[in-house]
C-alpha cells in the first residue's frame, strides 16, 4: 500500500507538467502563429506592420474614443455600484437576493437582444418634435462625445462581474464593524464611504474597474450595431485593408491587457503583504 502511494506521489509532478505543457501550447500556439503572420512576408521577416501602426488612418481617433467610453463606463459603474453594494450589505440585507438576480440577468440575456430593445427606445425617442424632452434626451445620448449610450449599455453588461467583485470584497472583511465604529465616532455616511469603505475595499474596487474597462474597451457587438467606430470596430474594418497590421495591433492590445493585469496583481499582493505585517 505504501509503495503504491509513493509511486502515485512521484508521478504526480509529471502529470502537472503535462497539463501545464498542454495549456501552454493551447494558449501560446495561436499567439505565436499570429505573431509569425504579422512579421512574415515573401522576402522573409519584416517588422513593417509594427512600424506602420502610428500612421494607420483612423487608429488614433478609434483608440481615443474607446478610452473615453471605457473611462466613462468605469466611473459610472463605480459611482452607482459601490454605494449600492454598501447599502445592501449594511442597511438592506433582505434586498440582496433580488438585486443579485437583477445584476446577473445580463449573463442570460444576449447583447444582441439588449441592443434590439435599445433600438426600439431610440426609435421612440427620435420624434419629429425636436423641442420635446424625449428627442433632446435621445439626441444627447446618441450624439454626445463620447456617445453616452455606450457607457450606459456597458454598465448593464458589466453588472454581473461588478457585483461579484464587490460582493466578494465586502464579504471578506468585517466591514459592518468598521462602519459602526466610524459612525459611533460621529462620521457621516459619505465620510464613512470615502475614508473607511473605499480604502478597505480597494482591491475589489480596482478589480471591478479593470473588468469594466476591459469589457468596454474590447466590446464589439453593441458598438457595431449602433454604428459607432471604437477600436474594435475599426480593427475589423481595417482588417480588410491590411491583415498583418491589424494582427500586430491585436497582439499589442492583448499584451497591454496582460501587463495591466500582472501589474495589478503585483500591486495588490504587495499591499496585502504590507497590511499583514
Amino acid at each position: 500500500m505504501t509503495a503504491v502511494t509513493s509511486g502515485r506521489v512521484r508521478s504526480l509532478p509529471w502529470g502537472r507538467w503535462l497539463v501545464l505543457l498542454i495549456a501552454a501550447v493551447y494558449f501560446i500556439g495561436p499567439l505565436a502563429a499570429a505573431f509569425w503572420f504579422s512579421i512574415e512576408n515573401t522576402h522573409g521577416v519584416d517588422f513593417g506592420a509594427y512600424t506602420e501602426i502610428p500612421s494607420a488612418p483612423g487608429l488614433v481617433d478609434a483608440v481615443v474614443l474607446s478610452l473615453q467610453i471605457s473611462v466613462v463606463a468605469v466611473l459610472l459603474t463605480l459611482f452607482i455600484m459601490v454605494p449600492t453594494m454598501l447599502l445592501l450589505h449594511l442597511r438592506l440585507p433582505g434586498m440582496r437576493p433580488i438585486v443579485e438576480v437583477l445584476c446577473l440577468l445580463p449573463l442570460v440575456v444576449p447583447p444582441i437582444v439588449l441592443v434590439v430593445g435599445v433600438g426600439k427606445v431610440i426609435a421612440w425617442g427620435n420624434t419629429t418634435d425636436t423641442s420635446s424632452v424625449r428627442w433632446q434626451v435621445t439626441n444627447q445620448l446618441l450624439n454626445s462625445h463620447p456617445p453616452f449610450i455606450l457607457p450606459l449599455l456597458y454598465f448593464v453588461l458589466a453588472l454581473p462581474f461588478t457585483y461579484r467583485a464587490l460582493d466578494a470584497g465586502i464579504r471578506a472583511v468585517p466591514l459592518t464593524t468598521y462602519v459602526e465604529a466610524a459612525q459611533g465616532l460621529g462620521a457621516s455616511w459619505w465620510s464613512v464611504l470615502w475614508r473607511v469603505a473605499l480604502p478597505t475595499l480597494r482591491s475589489s474596487v480596482v478589480t471591478a474597474a479593470l473588468l469594466v474597462f476591459a469589457l468596454a474597451f474590447g466590446e464589439f457587438t453593441v458598438a457595431s450595431i449602433l454604428q459607432y467606430q471604437p477600436f474594435t470596430v475599426w480593427l475589423l474594418q481595417f482588417n480588410n485593408t491590411d491583415g498583418r497590421l491589424t494582427t500586430a495591433l491585436s497582439l499589442i492590445s492583448l499584451g497591454f491587457t496582460w501587463l495591466l493585469l500582472i501589474g495589478f496583481s503585483v500591486v495588490t499582493s504587495s499591499r496585502q503583504k504590507g497590511s499583514q505585517t
